[in-house]
């Protein structure tokens, strides 16, 4: 159901819950100071309670009431990428962030959205919490569609139409005095190199961890019912569905989701979600993926979330 920015406004500060666009995936959000919109939140998605969420703010200003402390480049990195797809996880003021939003964790995540109509709504309402607007380790929703199709015509959405990037935040996550990745995302570690100095390393999250530290850090996530098979011996097996590439023949009867030609990341991370999303409409079974591209900048993001979404 699509609402009006004023009706989006009137929906958080009444405690419930409505889909909002930004430049990365579709978010489902509740206002910060709205604990029973927040409990929803997990429902609705049926997230895992140790899952923190992200606080999304109208302005990087904001976000010196919740520092605990004085953090190295923290500042070079807000300059460089708010509003944008960066996420950072940083030690906080305990007790000016509900418990829920934080698991319990010493820390939180923030950032700042690069939607005209998202930052307009917080700017009104103050700040919210968003994970992707989708059922929990399903792929994210990148349209207005998609998330009426995980939570019916009737949940609220404020259509932003579809979102540019196609691939969530990338998560900064300072420790030891340095920066590292916690997530993969929009943002590339090269990119965020030419600000540190140095390339932030991948810290990936073991099944022995008690917490993940940041959203996205589940091992099976973005992954549709349909089974990925990415080894190219499977393309062997006659796979009913390939996902892969405008500008390549695929010698199979198989039906083929396109992610768009073989030499642009940004136009695959933008289609990725949408191609694996076409598999269970399609009550797909299985698919074979074509993973013949680089392992580097926004391809490696990409790989990433296909051996997620496979696993």
């Amino acid at each position: 159901m699509k609402v009006s920015l004023q009706k989006a406004a009137h929906f958080l500060t009444s405690a419930e819950v409505v889909a909002l666009p930004t430049e990365t995936v579709y978010g489902l959000a509740a206002s910060l100071h709205q604990p029973a919109a927040i409990e929803r939140l997990f429902a609705l998605k049926k997230r895992p309670a140790h899952n923190p969420l992200i606080i999304h703010l109208h302005s990087a200003s904001e976000l010196k009431k919740y520092l605990l402390k004085k953090i190295p480049k923290l500042n070079e990195l807000i300059l460089a990428f708010w509003p944008g797809p960066l996420t950072i996880v940083i030690p906080v003021e305990e007790q000016k962030i509900p418990a829920k939003v934080r698991a319990n964790l010493a820390t939180a995540a923030f950032r700042v959205p690069d939607h005209p109509q998202t930052l307009e709504l917080i700017k009104k309402v103050g700040p919210i919490v968003m994970p992707s607007a989708n059922l929990s380790g399903s792929p994210s929703a990148t349209t207005p569609f998609h998330v009426e199709k995980d939570f019916g015509s009737d949940f609220p959405v404020l259509d932003g139409g579809n979102c540019q990037n196609g691939l969530e935040s990338t998560v900064l996550y300072f420790t030891e005095e340095k920066w590292v990745i916690l997530r993969l995302g929009a943002l590339t570690a090269e990119q965020i190199e030419a600000v540190l100095g140095y390339l932030p390393s991948y810290l990936v999250f073991e099944k022995e961890q008690a917490k993940p530290l940041s959203p996205g850090q589940l091992l099976r996530h973005y992954a549709p019912k349909a089974k990925l098979l990415l080894d190219k011996d499977a393309l062997q097996r006659f796979p009913p569905f390939i996902i892969g590439f405008e500008d390549r023949i695929y010698s199979s009867n198989a039906t083929i989701l396109s992610l768009g030609p073989s030499n642009s990341c940004e136009i695959v991370a933008k289609n990725l979600y949408h191609a694996l999303r076409e598999l269970d409409i399609k009550q797909a079974s299985w698919a074979w993926v074509d993973m013949d591209f680089p392992d580097t900048g926004l391809w490696k993001v990409i790989r990433e979330r296909l051996q997620r979404a496979s696993q």
